[in-house]
């Protein structure tokens, strides 16, 4: 199979910090997939070094090519979002798609101008002019009317309130997505977007601990709400973390047939923010 990103043994340090530690990372085409990890974990720097913007050591292919020597030939196929910042806020909206159509050979000002109709934003603001949001809803506009085969997004909504949150992920599904190109996202804001990911990973002091499809972690985890009397039974199955609330306790299990959970309380999928917790916290090693 090709791997739009293909890592082995990719590591990045700075001095003698090890930012990110020996991974290995297959990501086919026409997947959505979270890069979830706290702060610190390794997420920017794993994202630098797919883009070529750091150096690194290891093998690490990103749709064929190498980062670090093709980098040119590479962002005619990818696209980065970060903070909304980037963009300069002294540029108007028809000043930066005139560069970006001079720039990008794959953009196209007919896509972007019909998607930004459907905004606020207008041909002859400043960045600096726009809301936050509405910066938001420009750059996706950008990005959407490039046809590139995989967009990073890294904290892409940061600061953003809930509704442009929601606009800005239901456009990029309904506008941007195909089975042919690939998303990368990282963002403490997992609650928002379990929904639309394919696959999830996990990532904690630069190494990865976990990396499985939505579909296998449906599968493999469950959660079980129980009353205090029948904790002790729970416990006895072997939950890999459990916790209190309002007096009932949680447990979540891996690779346990839920028909032995059923008859001791609330058997459901746990959300990927609770399984998040549950993996990176110390009682899940």
């Amino acid at each position: 199979m090709n791997y739009v990103i293909d890592a082995h043994g990719l590591t990045k340090r700075y001095r003698r910090t090890v930012a990110v530690d020996n991974i290995d990372l297959q990501i086919p085409a026409g997947r959505i997939v979270g890069l979830i990890g706290p702060n610190g974990a390794g997420k920017t720097s794993a994202l630098k070094a797919i883009l070529g913007l750091a150096t690194y050591e290891g093998s690490l292919s990103v749709l064929g090519k190498n980062p670090s020597s093709d980098r040119a030939a590479l962002m005619e196929d990818v696209c980065f979002i970060a903070d909304v910042a980037v963009l300069p806020r002294w540029i108007r909206v028809w000043q930066l798609i005139d560069l970006t159509e001079k720039i990008h050979p794959k953009f196209s000002r007919e896509k972007c101008l019909r998607y930004l109709s459907s905004t606020k934003v207008t041909l002859d603001q400043r960045v600096k002019q726009l809301s936050k949001g509405m910066v938001a809803q420009l750059h996706l506009a950008i990005v959407m009317s490039i046809d590139v085969k995989l967009l990073v997004l890294d904290e892409p909504t940061l600061g953003l309130d809930i509704l442009f949150r929601k606009q800005f992920y239901t456009n990029l599904l309904n506008d941007y997505f195909d089975e042919q190109r690939t998303i990368l996202i990282t963002t403490h804001q997992v609650e928002e977007i379990e929904h639309i990911l394919s696959d999830l990973i996990f990532i904690q002091d630069g190494r990865i601990v976990l990396n499985s499809s939505m579909e296998d972690i449906q599968q493999g985890y469950a959660e079980l709400m129980t009353a205090p009397d029948q904790a002790v039974a729970a416990r006895a199955l072997q939950p890999m973390h459990e916790r209190e609330l309002f007096g009932r306790h949680i447990f979540l299990f891996q690779n346990v047939n839920r028909e032995q959970l059923k008859p001791l309380g609330e058997v459901r999928t746990p959300s990927v923010a609770d399984l998040f917790v549950a993996i990176m916290s110390g009682d899940a090693a």
